[in-house]
């Protein structure tokens, strides 16, 4: 009896060496472990890079360095004659954008002649290479742009990062002076000064009660609202009324019936009944 087909072995993929795994790219199926030095871009390929290049001397310098050629002792004929191809491509897309790049062909057909020109003898010494300022101009720009690209990789807001604002919502706490005793001392004897100019000279006997005026005094303050401690206090009765009911005030904040408060120091001086003085009351 013949094993079904799923339990046939199947072939295993190949195992791809280190070196395999290490290829720059693949040709034709075969890795390439290096970058080929004489590597060549058809002018076909500008219809894809021609805007990454700034200028001519970015492409002169682009290609240059594809070629791995000496900037210091540049080979102007094949240099100029691939130079001219990616030119004559450029022409036939964006003739607007090629007026620069003709100058510099022109610039290096002109080093070309003069290189490939006969020199008198006396003359070789004494003349200066025609390629030094194309050389000077180059290794200039290299080096802007690669200060360029130093900055470009500084992190800038609104790029690699955004500013982040934190609101903090300060609340702030009102605290209120507390009343001391020696607050109340001179809030008394303010009322009591007040008393003598309005006070009858008399002798009498009264029954006073300080119940009876803390009764009086939680009434007063049934409404729940801030009184003014003078307010509790009638100077026309005399001082013995003031005297007791001076003692109420001092009895009902005792028994923590009422809150004496004041809003900052030498201000005037406020009672509230408590929740708890309204029940007594």
């Amino acid at each position: 009896m013949n094993a079904p087909d799923s339990c046939q072995t199947l072939p295993l993929a190949p195992v791809e060496t280190p070196a395999q795994l290490a290829a720059v790219a693949r040709l034709y199926g075969e890795p390439l472990l290096e970058m080929p030095v004489d590597l060549y871009i058809p002018p076909e390929a500008l219809e894809v890079i021609l805007e990454a290049f700034e200028g001519p001397l970015d492409l002169l310098l682009y290609l240059i360095r594809k070629a791995n050629l000496n900037i210091l002792d540049i080979p102007m004929a094949p240099l100029t004659a691939q130079y001219l191809a990616y030119v004559e491509a450029m022409r036939s897309h964006n003739l607007e954008l090629a007026a620069d790049y003709l100058l510099m062909a022109a610039t290096l057909l002109e080093i070309k002649s003069r290189m490939l020109l006969p020199r008198p003898p006396r003359a070789v010494d004494e003349e200066v290479d025609p390629r030094a300022e194309l050389v000077r101009r180059l290794l200039d720009y290299e080096q802007m742009k690669l200060a360029a690209a130093r900055l470009d990789a500084t992190p800038r807001v609104e790029r690699d990062f955004e500013w982040v604002g934190v609101l903090v919502a300060e609340k702030l706490v009102e605290c209120h002076p507390e009343v001391s005793l020696h607050d109340l001392q001179l809030a008394w004897l303010r009322i009591v000064r007040q008393a003598r100019l309005t006070q009858h000279h008399h002798i009498r006997k009264d029954s006073l009660s300080v119940r009876e005026h803390m009764s009086r005094i939680l009434r007063s303050l049934q409404g729940g609202a801030y009184v003014v401690f003078d307010s509790l206090f009638d100077a026309a009765e005399g001082a013995p009324h003031l005297v007791v009911s001076f003692l109420a005030v001092l009895e009902l904040v005792k028994e923590k019936l009422v809150h004496v408060t004041q809003n900052a120091a030498f201000a005037p001086i406020y009672v509230k009944l408590n929740d708890a003085g309204t029940e007594h009351a």
